[in-house]
């Protein structure tokens, strides 16, 4: 099959979209399949970002990245002069049998595609939320792209009910995925973190979001019972460091802010922590970085929310806490922490778990869906659908 994927999300920009589109594209290619990426061009301002995107051959960019606020977070949008006339001359060169949309149905390079597409439509929805103003204010125009897409897929339940709300229909589940051979327990370790100290990772945008905040509410009570511990900050976001006014100057020696790493450096980070943290406020579809540091072999505490209850079970692979909840957040970790036995048992299982989300295991669920579509919406040759 030809295909092409679409998404304002993608390298150089880091983010969970991103990371799915590329390692679904890059395991379909794999299974001898021709894939493409159609997102924008890089503009606006800086969230993380890569030195370079590895797949840039495969890329086609339309428009201009620019960064707005949505969900209680930041999300890239495209824009850029006449989209759909430029998507639809692509998609006519190109010929593609799936037209494979990730994200949301946004007014920006997912509408635009859909209008310009003439073969099979595929949008794999990635958020969670409680309610959608733009889906509720314009379910109405909304439709008619809803109805011109054959195939529905969320990434979890979570991200099914936040969709079907506003557009029901068949969904299938295919959650997101996990390269293990990237992320291991195996990884070797980041300079200067071989010293044995006890440490705590997070990664993640520095956004409300992500909680990252409530972590650092936490940090006194987790020093007061593990002195000689150590909070390792991976990430950058639009707020900049400001998180750094949460934490009282006798903590801020416990905290390492790494910064933005390299995509290469990742693994490290996380073979280098002792416990991983997400502490999420909410709106998370799935907990991709729970895999992460699942697949690296360490215990995980998390924001007891939907999205994450879909990968880690509290008690067997890591702890669940209320989120928004800094005491209950210290006594999770130093629990962790403190049990050696208690952080070999979670982290076993959690090798365990994290099987069942290889990218080969997923894409080949992708490709048989396609399969299947292609089955029941034939469509001519590189023509417009037989109604």
């Amino acid at each position: 099959m030809k295909i092409c994927m679409v998404s304002d999300n993608y390298y150089p920009y880091v983010g969970g979209i991103a990371e799915h589109v590329h390692f679904l594209a890059t395991e379909l290619r794999r299974r001898g399949h021709v894939v493409k990426v159609l997102t924008a061009h890089v503009g606006g301002r800086m969230m993380e970002c890569m030195d370079s995107t590895p797949d840039e051959d495969h890329v086609k960019r339309i428009g201009d990245g620019w960064v707005i606020r949505s969900n209680r977070s930041f999300a890239r949008v495209s824009v850029g002069w006449r989209p759909v006339a430029k998507i639809r001359k692509y998609f006519t060169a190109e010929r593609f049998d799936v037209v494979h949309i990730h994200g949301s149905l946004a007014p920006t390079l997912p509408l635009a595609a859909i209008q310009a597409s003439r073969t099979l439509n595929v949008v794999t929805f990635h958020a969670g939320h409680d309610q959608s103003l733009g889906y509720a204010l314009f379910r109405s125009e909304l439709r008619p792209y809803f109805n011109a897409v054959q195939g529905l897929i969320a990434v979890s339940e979570t991200a099914r009910i936040s969709c079907a709300k506003y557009f029901p229909g068949p969904y299938k589940i295919i959650p997101n995925g996990i390269d293990l051979t990237f992320f291991r327990p195996d990884a070797g370790r980041v300079s200067g973190m071989e010293d044995g100290r006890p440490r705590i990772l997070f990664v993640g945008r520095f956004e409300p979001r992500k909680g990252l905040k409530h972590l650092l509410s936490a940090m006194p009570d987790i020093v007061r019972h593990v002195p000689n511990v150590e909070l390792v900050v991976v990430g950058t976001g639009l707020l900049g460091y400001s998180y750094k006014s949460y934490l009282p100057p006798e903590v801020q020696r416990h905290v390492r802010w790494a910064g933005l790493v390299k995509n290469e450096e990742r693994p490290k980070y996380y073979a280098s922590c002792d416990v991983y943290c997400s502490p999420a406020t909410g709106q998370e579809s799935f907990g991709i970085v729970l895999l992460e540091a699942m697949a690296s072999g360490k215990p995980v505490v998390a924001s007891d929310i939907d999205g994450y209850r879909t990968v880690l079970t509290d008690g067997r692979e890591g702890l669940l806490v209320p989120p928004m909840d800094p005491p209950a957040l210290a006594q999770a970790i130093v629990k962790v922490l403190r049990d050696p036995e208690l952080a070999r048992r979670f982290a076993a299982n959690g090798l365990e778990q994290v099987q069942q989300y290889s990218w080969p295991k997923l894409a080949e669920r992708v490709e048989a869906f396609y399969a299947e579509l292609a089955r029941e919406y034939p469509v001519p040759r590189y023509g417009r659908r037989r109604s």
